[in-house]
Order: structure tokens, then C-alpha cells, then sequence
């Protein structure tokens, strides 16, 4: 019996090493064809296609996780926001290195921040320049960039944590949230991610077979419009978290609470440059 479980379990593992590979392999064979792409369209059409085939991409992924019985994703109440016109910032809690798959996964309109040097990457970087993701250079372009892809109907996806938290413990959040709402004048809208998985949450190996299936949910929370009093409207984002997260929302499964918890991928966004938004407004 127990030489069956180690079968099942070495299977399971290889089919996640097999999954993750492909999600890489599916990145770099979609920059190859962005590079392509990229001098060819137009800015618009380009930033359309390239949001869309990431989107759609990482749908593909969560498709296979959740056939293959690995992985499980609820998130169907994020097909709202895609129906919904005008641009937005999205903040979510930050249980996992895959929250960012889960979120842009539902949302073809949805940019990203990301790192220079990823970005500057001929290979790794063109599908994201397709897209015109927002490269974390130097604040004042990061803050005008991400200003003009939201005023055009975009929805930027934000961790205002800044990193992944450890279990039971949110993170302070970030003030760059709330300079670029009110200098883009676009609501903040809140999402709860739940799970009681510890897969690719602080200190969790990407190649370890967590406990099976993997589930995600989530759902939309609050909206917050922006507001000049920065300082005002952060406290009253982190005390919701704080409610949200702290009121036995249930965990993914429904059996345990949430781990409460708080960078974005592949193209892998990254939120860490908020905070330099917020000190490039003072």
C-alpha cells in the first residue's frame, strides 16, 4: 500500500514538473513570436493581442492544472471586471507566486509591473513589450506609464504588500496604490485570495508536491475611489484586508481559514516599485 502512494505521488510530481515546464516553454516560444510581432502592428493593436495572448495563455495553464487533478482555481467572479469598461487597479492579498497567473488568467485588458532587466531581455521580454507592461525604471516614467495605460481602459494588477506574507500575518501595504488612482483618477478594486495550500507560498520549493488538489478562490471585495488624502485612504485599505482576511472568509476548501497572506509572472510583474511611485509624488 504504501509503495502505491510513493507510485501516485512520484506521478503527481512529474506531472507538475511537466506542467510548469510547459508554462515555460509556452512563455519563451510566445516572446520569440512577439519579438516578431512587435515591430510589425501597431501600439494598440499590439498592446491588445499581447494582454490577451498572456491572459489566455495562463488560462491554458489553469485548465490543465485542473484536469490533471492538481490544482483547482475558483475565480470566476474576476469575469466582471472583464466586462467591465474603464481602467482600474486591482490590489489583491499575496498567498503565492502564482496569485498573478490566478488574476491576469481573467482579465485579457490587465498590465503588469515589471523588472527593467527582465524586461530589456530579448528573449524573456518581448511578449511583455508586446503588451506594454510598465518597466520598474525610474519613478517618474513608471508613474506616467502606468497614468496613460489606465486612462486607455487598462486594469493594472498590483500586490501592494510588495511580497509574498508568511501565514497569518498581512504585510503593510504599500502607498504607491494610492498615488496612482488618484493621479489616474480610477478606483481601487480589492480581491481575496483564499487558499490553505502553502504551494509556492515563502520558503516553498516550485519543484515540491504540495498536499492535493491545490485550491484557489477568489472573490471581489470592496472598491475604493481615490482620494487626495493618501494616507487616509491606505489605512482604510489595510484595515479591510485586515477584516477581510481575519473574518473566517473560509478557506479555499471551506474547512480551514485563510491563510492570510499578501509579485506578480511570466513576464513576472513586480509591485516592489509602488512605494518608489508614492516617494517620487512628495
Amino acid at each position: 500500500m504504501r509503495s502505491i502512494e510513493w507510485l501516485v505521488r512520484g506521478l503527481l510530481t512529474l506531472w507538475l514538473w511537466f506542467l510548469l515546464l510547459g508554462l515555460g516553454l509556452g512563455s519563451l516560444v510566445w516572446n520569440l513570436v512577439a519579438a516578431l510581432l512587435n515591430p510589425l502592428l501597431p501600439a494598440m493593436t499590439g498592446l491588445r493581442l499581447g494582454r490577451a495572448a498572456i491572459a489566455y495563455g495562463y488560462r491554458f495553464f489553469w485548465t490543465c492544472a485542473r484536469v490533471s487533478g492538481l490544482m483547482r482555481l475558483d475565480a470566476a467572479a474576476l469575469d466582471a471586471l472583464a466586462r467591465e469598461p474603464g481602467g482600474m487597479i486591482i490590489v489583491a492579498n499575496h498567498p503565492s507566486m502564482i496569485d498573478a497567473l490566478a488574476i491576469v488568467a481573467r482579465l485579457p485588458r490587465s498590465f503588469c509591473i515589471m523588472k527593467a532587466a527582465l524586461l530589456a531581455n530579448p528573449f524573456l521580454g518581448a511578449g511583455a513589450r508586446l503588451a506594454r507592461y510598465v518597466r520598474n525604471d525610474t519613478p517618474h516614467s513608471m508613474l506616467r506609464s502606468m497614468v496613460s495605460n489606465l486612462r486607455q481602459g487598462g486594469q493594472l494588477v498590483l500586490f501592494p504588500e510588495g511580497t509574498r506574507t508568511e501565514v497569518g500575518r498581512l504585510n503593510r501595504l504599500r502607498p504607491g496604490v494610492c498615488t496612482i488612482a488618484q493621479r489616474a483618477g480610477v478606483p481601487i478594486q480589492t480581491v481575496i485570495i483564499a487558499t490553505d495550500s502553502p504551494y509556492l507560498g515563502k520558503g516553498w520549493p516550485i519543484w515540491k508536491l504540495p498536499p492535493i488538489p491545490v485550491v484557489f478562490r477568489l472573490r471581489l471585495g470592496r472598491r475604493f475611489d481615490p482620494e487626495p488624502d493618501h494616507a487616509a485612504l491606505l489605512a482604510r485599505l489595510e484595515a479591510y484586508f485586515r477584516q477581510e482576511l481575519g473574518q473566517g472568509f473560509g478557506s479555499a476548501s471551506g474547512n480551514t481559514a485563510p491563510r492570510a497572506v499578501a509579485e506578480p509572472v511570466a513576464t513576472v510583474p513586480v509591485e516592489a516599485a509602488a512605494d518608489v511611485v508614492a516617494r517620487s509624488s512628495r
